[in-house]
């Protein structure tokens, strides 16, 4: 095993030899990644099978294009990205001219969850590349097969001193003790918490992608047909291993009970026999496995959740009788249980769900638009979709990222070449003329005029 304090001091010689600042290095650096990537799309998919048992559709839609996109979303447009940007002066500045230059950090660490193995590793070292960072990756040991996968792909295709992906296994105290310039953490908001503890002290700067217990509210306008076809689908991506994945709904009391009847339609005839459908994913390993059962036996009227042990799976469950202060909504989720509470007042429902941690994702149906905004205002969330669900990450254009318990910082597209950016502001003056106006002495004169410039 390597020894990460002398990959990372490699890495930072080899930034500091400003090659790595190139834009033509960085995009032979990003089709170099993509043909890794592409030459090796079929053991991607096989891996995350083997991990996950994902569908090669489902691998490919949520996992290996979402990578491809954010590959070529960069290659398009990281050399306008990276050009220096003129922005206003103020009469303080004048004649002076004003930029701002983006520079990368140096050595970033990024640090990858199970659940997205592929896209969650992937997807935030396109955006340190695309920024001009040298990168160290640490992907999880329970996704293994896509783990090991990963590092072979990263240290096949690059030079360590560049880019160096640890073994799944190395201990989280090595890793963590270097001086990186930069650290992007996914994973739980407990973890998030020992990241950033020990990132203080160095004072580096850190991104944090959690999660939280993400909640979808109906009113009675809504399609409730739809409502149940798009909420079936996003919560069961990955048997409900999805950090924006719905973890709750909260629906009008009058329309609950059709809700529901159109929900478990859904779920029969979208996943059928799923404990044992081999196109359905598998929980991650039996800890979750039996995490996930323990909620289950918790509640009451339990419709579907049927659960194969040997295969550690559990089939899509609607928990209708849930509440607010049941066990079930004490906790993330984190897989294919979905609760189901009725409410009467939408002002009493936002009033307890402000309560609760701020959340990853928020998603509302109805037909009223003034209501989807009221929601979108009321309620501190990371991002969302209204009259939809999970759609928002797929879009390049829209920032990733959670707020306050659900983390800090956002990715994606153009946000994560920002992210592994330090925006340096510059100011360019002329030697002439020269005003004299800002120099001392100081008078009650000057101070009059400062009193109107400013």
């Amino acid at each position: 095993m390597r020894d990460v304090g002398a990959i990372v001091s490699k890495q930072k010689r080899f930034f500091n030899s400003n090659i790595t600042k190139s834009v033509d290095f960085r995009l032979a650096m990003l089709k170099k990644l993509e043909a890794a990537i592409r030459g090796k799309e079929e053991a991607i998919l096989n891996a995350l099978y083997r991990d996950l048992e994902k569908s090669r559709s489902e691998g490919y839609m949520s996992e290996v294009g979402m990578v491809y996109s954010e590959l070529r979303e960069a290659q398009r447009h990281v050399r306008a990205w990276s050009r220096p940007r003129r922005v206003r002066g103020t009469v303080g500045t004048f004649p002076a001219k004003s930029y701002l230059y983006s520079e990368p950090y140096g050595t970033v660490l990024i640090m990858a969850p199970w659940n997205y193995p592929f896209n969650l590793t992937i997807c935030p070292l396109v955006g340190a590349i695309a920024a001009g960072n040298c990168a160290v990756v640490k992907c999880s040991k329970s996704s293994v097969h896509t783990s090991a996968l990963i590092r072979s792909i990263l240290n096949d295709t690059f030079p360590e001193e560049y880019l160096y992906c640890v073994d799944a296994e190395t201990d989280y105290d090595e890793i963590l003790k270097q001086r990186y310039d930069y650290i992007f953490f996914t994973g739980s908001p407990r973890v998030g918490k020992l990241i950033m503890r020990t990132a203080s002290e160095h004072l580096i700067p850190v991104s944090l992608e959690l999660g939280g217990k993400c909640p979808c509210i109906i009113d009675e306008t809504a399609d409730l047909k739809l409502a149940a076809r798009r909420i079936a689908w996003g919560k069961n991506l990955n048997a409900g291993q999805t950090c924006v994945s719905v973890d709750y709904v909260v629906v009008q009391k009058r329309v609950k009970e059709a809700f529901v009847h159109l929900l478990q339609q859904e779920m029969r005839r979208r996943y059928p026999d799923a404990s044992r459908n081999d196109s359905y994913p598998r929980i991650i390993n039996r800890h979750h496995y039996e995490r996930l059962s323990r909620l289950l036996e918790t509640e009451e009227g339990v419709i579907g959740g049927e659960r194969n042990e040997a295969a550690l799976k559990i089939a899509p469950a609607i928990l209708p009788k849930a509440d607010f202060d049941h066990e079930v909504m004490q906790e993330e989720i984190f897989g294919p249980l979905l609760p189901v509470i009725g409410y009467e007042d939408m002002e009493s429902v936002l009033t307890t769900i402000k309560a609760m941690e701020k959340p990853l994702a928020c998603y509302v149906f109805t037909e009223r638009r003034e209501r989807a905004e009221h929601v979108i205002e009321s309620l501190s969330f990371g991002g969302g979709c209204v009259n939809d669900v999970v759609l928002h990450i797929t879009n390049h254009n829209l920032p990733f990222g959670g707020v306050g318990y659900s983390g800090m910082g956002c990715y994606h597209g153009r946000f994560g070449f920002e992210t592994f950016s330090h925006r340096k502001s510059i100011v360019k003056n002329v030697s002439f003329p020269d005003i004299p106006f800002r120099y001392a002495p100081y008078s009650g004169k000057k101070l009059k005029v400062f009193k109107i410039i400013m």
